[in-house]
């Protein structure tokens, strides 16, 4: 099967701005405006692709700033664009970095998982390509152990004329065998013989060498990383079912089978050309801090991202990566800071700004019931497992949907997160007791859910902890 080596991937250049949103309308309820910008932000990337390579450099992506409250489908609308795309998508908290010259983690530390993200699903895309061949292989490797080759004389050619015959009744008794063998282990009618493998062990540094440093985790990954083929790891013999044997081998194999550079060629490229970083929590750095003195300043943070998001070249383990044409996606709920605090050099990489609306209750009536992945729907595959049918009601979405908002409005406002709460205590009893419940059918209509919480909303200190 050829591999393919475009940074663009296929399904991206049939999927017009539109179609884009119709996908994300799937998995994500409302927010129209967040779902326009990055569809358009999605295609720009594809038009680019279609033009002159000298032209093409000299367009950057237009990154976009998410302003809203928790759980209102930031993160979610990020990640389905990056799954649409088959992009390398990273999320991090802007508040986890620190200034240059402090212990924790520096910016940069971002590319490198990105990277380190971006090899490991081209990796395992060509690892499915060869995974066919790679299984046949390990087929034969077992074969051998279960029924070695017979040796072959050393001087065949002076007996040719005396050993002809019985030599090559041997060899066809030898093929009968091993083609008998061979559909009992397809046939799985060998999978609990035990034989005994090698097996190399990966050497390298002793685990928490240097990581008991704070913020040397990198460090240690690193050098880890380029000491272990430098130390070679020990050999051990290993007894295992046949079963297990087939699986390990299939996976030694396979890796054999792939070009790790191709592999870390078309990865770099991946990210360069298609990485999303997903920013969250960037108004945590906005804001100047009036003191001086060394205490790690916001505005440094701030200024350490800059020239990661304007474009410059990050060295990894992998080898350097242009940031350039990174699409950075920036989110904050912004209740005190703005977008305005941010140093003026940040918010010009940051052109495109878009407003989510806090969610109503038919917006997480909806939600409920509406997406691919529905938190009613989940439930009731879970609870079917258990023989449970789960017959939500009209009225009882309803009546979870109105508690959660109430909930939001009298405590703190996470959004949809707020429904994850509310189902969970919903059904604690139902799957606490499924395999004990005489009755396998639960109807969750309206009076259900205001027997199960009326007490916990009715109570306010109470309702601040448990929902």
């Amino acid at each position: 099967m050829e591999q393919e080596t475009s940074p663009t991937p296929k399904n991206l250049d049939s999927l017009t701005p539109r179609q884009i949103v119709e996908e994300l309308d799937r998995y994500v309820i409302g927010q129209r405006d967040a779902k326009r910008m990055v569809a358009i932000a999605l295609r720009n990337r594809w038009r680019r692709q279609q033009l002159s390579p000298e032209f093409r450099d000299e367009i950057v992506p237009k990154n976009i700033i998410m302003i809203g409250p928790t759980g209102v489908g930031k993160t979610e609308i990020s990640r389905r664009v990056s799954k649409l795309a088959d992009a390398p998508f990273i999320k991090v908290e802007a508040s986890k970095f620190t200034e240059v010259g402090y212990v924790g983690r520096d910016v940069e530390s971002l590319i490198r998982d990105l990277t380190d993200l971006s090899i490991n699903m081209v990796k395992t895309a060509y690892l499915e390509k060869v995974q066919k061949k790679a299984e046949d292989m390990a087929e034969e490797r077992v074969l051998d152990m279960l029924l070695p080759p017979s040796p072959s004389s050393p001087s065949l050619e002076a007996t040719e004329e005396s050993a002809g015959a019985p030599t090559q009744q041997k060899q066809d008794h030898q093929e009968s065998t091993r083609s008998k063998l061979r559909l009992q282990l397809r046939e799985g009618k060998l999978d609990n013989r035990m034989v005994e493998i090698e097996i190399k062990e990966r050497g390298g540094l002793p685990v928490g060498i240097i990581s008991n440093i704070g913020g040397m985790e990198d460090l240690e990954h690193n050098l880890r990383d380029m000491l272990g083929g430098m130390m070679p790891g020990k050999k051990k013999n290993r007894r295992m079912k046949v079963s297990e044997a087939l699986k390990f081998m299939a996976q030694e194999e396979a890796q054999k089978l792939i070009d790790m550079e191709e592999v870390t060629k078309e990865a770099i490229t991946r990210t360069e050309q298609s990485g999303i970083v997903f920013l969250d929590e960037i108004d945590k750095i906005a804001g100047r801090e009036k003191h001086t003195g060394p205490d790690i300043s916001r505005e440094g943070v701030q200024r350490d991202l800059l020239p990661i998001v304007e474009g410059s070249t990050v060295n990894t383990k992998h080898g350097p990566v242009k940031t350039d044409h990174i699409l950075f996606i920036a989110a904050g709920a912004f209740h005190v800071a703005k977008p305005s605090d941010l140093i003026p050099e940040l918010q010009g990489r940051f052109p495109i700004r878009v407003e989510l609306e806090p969610l109503t209750k038919d917006d997480l009536i909806r939600i409920l019931t509406e997406p691919k992945n529905a938190l009613v729907k989940q439930y009731h595959a879970l609870l079917t497992t258990e023989g449970i049918a789960l017959d939500f009601t009209k009225d009882g979405i309803e009546e979870i949907a109105a508690t959660a908002v109430q909930v939001n409005d009298r405590t703190e406002n996470i959004g949809a997160r707020r429904l994850f709460t509310i189902v969970e205590r919903l059904l604690e009893d139902v799957s606490f007791e499924a395999q004990d419940l005489q009755e396998k059918e639960v109807v969750i209509n309206a009076q259900y859910v205001r027997d199960h919480l009326q007490n916990i909303v009715k109570d306010e200190d109470l309702s601040r902890y448990i929902l």
